[in-house]
């Protein structure tokens, strides 16, 4: 498989493109990675050096790919943080390139614009660029549930929320374009204390799995879930298997990270939990 990724960059820690490629690789995929950012590390230090990435060079390297001959063999197009407003147009053109090319291509879109602890922490331009321009023309749609409610204007999702009300809302976004919607971080009314869930929305159904919940704040868990769902999704054309791998993957690398000390991902070390996935969390049918 081979996929081109749009997302930041950070020469320190793992999120964006430094968070989705090596796990990628670890599964054997080739992957293009096109910058929006170049950081010196994440943006949650409060603190960081390096430049947003002109509009007008990202779509060069993306048309300098193209100049190779390639992109008939693209599999799926992701991106991630966009870093300006301006880049969403570069992805959307991306992403009409890659499926004129391939019409079996697909494009993952993690709409990256905050979560529920720190709310919005994009340029406040982006979210709505996302929603009316890019969210579209996706196939896959990776939102956590506070990214969900924005999307679809439903401010309650910010907090806990029905298991009706997600679902709804996950439908109402497929009905956007996206044939896939999953949602990360799920805070689900009702649900045991301790955990934390994810959901697979498809027209063919939808799919829950619970894990606990580890007491830390991990950048970059998002990107790298978008990717190995990508992926998994791909390779096995089940949204439930690849819920179950990409859950099983992630909370293993998260627990590493935890029992390390470390604030950034242990992606290296948790290598193997990536490459062969421990499938222990059920993973329930909800329709």
């Amino acid at each position: 498989m081979r996929i081109l990724s749009i997302q930041s960059s950070v020469a320190y820690g793992h999120v964006g493109n430094s968070a989705a490629v090596f796990p990628l690789q670890r599964l054997g995929h080739e992957v293009w990675p096109v910058f929006t950012v170049h950081f010196s590390n994440h943006t949650g230090y409060g603190a960081w050096r390096g430049p947003l990435l002109d509009p007008a060079d990202v779509g060069e390297v993306i048309m300098g790919i193209e100049e190779r001959g390639v992109l008939p063999s693209c599999d799926a197009v992701l991106s991630g943080y966009q870093g300006s407003p301006a880049v969403a147009s570069v992805v959307v053109d991306a992403v009409k390139r890659v499926k004129a090319a391939n019409p079996a291509a697909t494009y993952t879109c993690d709409p990256v614009m905050g979560n529920a602890k720190s709310g919005c922490f994009v340029n406040p331009e982006i979210p709505p660029i996302i929603r009316s321009e890019v969210v579209p023309v996706a196939d896959i749609l990776t939102p956590n549930q506070f990214e969900l409610g924005f999307i679809t204007g439903r401010d309650e999702l910010s907090g806990p929320s029905s298991l009706e009300d997600i679902l709804a809302a996950a439908d109402e976004v497929r009905a956007l374009g996206p044939a896939t919607v999953l949602v990360t971080s799920v805070e689900r009314a009702g649900a045991p204390d301790g955990v934390i869930e994810m959901i697979a929305v498809t027209g063919d159904g939808a799919w829950i799995v619970q894990t606990p919940r580890l007491p830390m704040k991990a950048n970059g868990s998002g990107d790298i879930t978008a990717a190995l769902f990508t992926a998994h999704l791909h390779t096995t054309g089940s949204a439930a298997l690849a819920l179950g791998r990409t859950v099983a993957s992630v909370y293993d690398v998260l627990a590493a990270t935890l029992a390390s000390g470390e604030r950034e991902l242990r992606l290296i070390a948790a290598q193997d939990a990536i490459a062969v996935p421990d499938e222990r969390f059920e993973v329930t049918a909800l329709r």
